[in-house]
């Protein structure tokens, strides 16, 4: 390895790129079920009940439980390697879903998605934040998380498409298969980034126990409200790009193909710019203010509300596609910022776990919670509301987590300071 190799900006960029479009993938897999689950829902015959555990609980319990040890091994092993074989284990198991012949099997693909994908962000962001400066972490973060946007304008477009043409099984396997060839572009073109690079720091090659990471990340205040801000936010984001396709032909009876369109620049491009311009906006905030961090994603989702809410209350498709533009924006606000916070807050080989420990509670109770919540709720809706049921426990859940995500971003902004002075070197 070479401890220069990432004193150039360009190849610095370069490996941020392609570890983005790993991201990408990720998401791309991830949400390639949601614009495919009405008509999975129809061929295999199954309940939202059952369709909110394909798409949360299901994924988030083996993603989470996964990336515990895994983050473990990337602060003490090589990433690149870490990288590069979850991708290729995440796209496999999205291309073999599309073989499936029941639920079992179909849940059983997914878990196998789950686990592959726990291994993609926890080293990445390492990487990362040994590549780029504590004052342009948050902008390289940001970009990095774009990801998820990119694979869910992919996902969305690609599968709507694929799925009005083709049909369901078909989209999985032509969204697998180029994955497979990404984990030998990672493998074979990055480099593996010496640890503490960014900040000329020496590294101290002794690993660091979890629960060192646990209890010093949880005896800071401003990380555990920041945290369950994200949590909140995650909840709410996921069940709307889990749930909005559902929502949409359910109420309106557009097409997959159109409907994917809509999503994808909805979703996908206003996501990317959110937390792209997040990143960008508080790392130029934070200059002179370090809360900015945590207050722009509180401003952020404060601005949402009343649109988060709009969508679900008006009769026209085009007028809730539209309404979904802001919340689409401001929901990924927070991605980079919490990153680059949660990263500032510890030493140096504690950045994997510190990133596995934060996904860890954004998707045990974003994605796991959330999808899951909905889909039971509308459930319970579904004898009294029919076909709208989606709407009203979409209306009920989406525009509470915002808001209740924007109060703890405020109240992890009065112990920020304090917090960061207090890391360790």
């Amino acid at each position: 390895m070479n401890s220069q190799h990432y004193r150039s900006d360009g190849r610095a960029y370069y490996a941020l790129f392609i570890l983005t479009i790993v991201y990408s993938f990720n998401f791309i897999d991830r949400q390639l079920l949601a614009i495919l689950q009405e008509s999975i829902k129809a061929e295999l015959l199954l309940s939202d009940t059952q369709l909110g555990l394909l798409t949360g609980f299901a994924f988030a319990l083996f993603y989470v439980t996964a990336g515990i040890p895994i983050a473990r091994w990337a602060d003490a092993g090589n990433r690149r390697n870490i990288v590069a074989l979850a991708v290729f284990i995440w796209s496999f198991m999205t291309a073999i879903s599309g073989l499936v012949q029941n639920y079992l099997q179909l849940l059983m693909a997914r878990i196998g998605v789950g686990v592959g994908e726990a291994g993609g962000s926890p080293p990445s962001h390492s990487m990362i934040s040994d590549m780029f400066p504590a004052e342009r972490r948050a902008s390289a973060l940001g970009f990095y998380s774009t990801g998820v946007s990119i694979g869910i304008l992919f996902g969305f477009l690609m599968g709507g498409w694929l799925n009005e043409f083709f049909g369901w099984r078909v989209a999985f396997f032509v969204v697998g298969v180029p994955g497979v060839l990404l984990a030998v572009v990672v493998r074979y073109t990055l480099r593996e980034p010496r640890r503490g690079l960014s900040e000329n720091r020496d590294d101290n090659p002794e690993p660091v126990a979890v629960k060192e990471v646990v209890a010093l990340l949880w005896s800071r205040r401003s990380f555990r409200h920041m945290a369950w801000a994200g949590a909140l936010s995650a909840f709410a984001g996921y069940s709307v790009a889990n749930w909005s396709a559902s929502f949409i032909i359910r109420s309106y009876g557009m097409s997959t193909g159109e409907l994917g369109t809509w999503l994808a620049l909805i979703i996908g491009i206003g996501g990317a710019v959110g937390v792209f311009g997040g990143g960008l906006l508080a790392d130029k905030l934070a200059a002179k203010d370090t809360r900015w961090y945590v207050l722009l994603p509180a401003l952020a989702g404060v601005i949402s509300l009343p649109f988060a809410a709009g969508v679900y209350l008006v009769d026209n498709v085009y007028a809730s596609l539209l309404l979904m533009i802001i919340p689409a924006i401001q929901s990924n606000v927070f991605l980079g910022n919490t990153l680059a916070v949660s990263h500032s807050l510890v030493g140096l080989r504690m950045r994997a776990m510190a990133s596995a420990i934060l996904f860890f509670i954004f998707n045990l109770v974003g994605l796991g919670a959330g999808p899951w919540s909905v889909g039971l709720l509308s459930d319970l809706l579904a004898p009294q509301f029919g076909d709208e049921s989606l709407r009203y426990a979409m209306l009920a859940l989406v525009p509470l987590m915002v808001s209740l995500s924007a109060l703890h971003f405020y109240l992890s902004s009065r112990h920020l300071k304090r917090d960061l002075a207090a890391a360790p070197p």
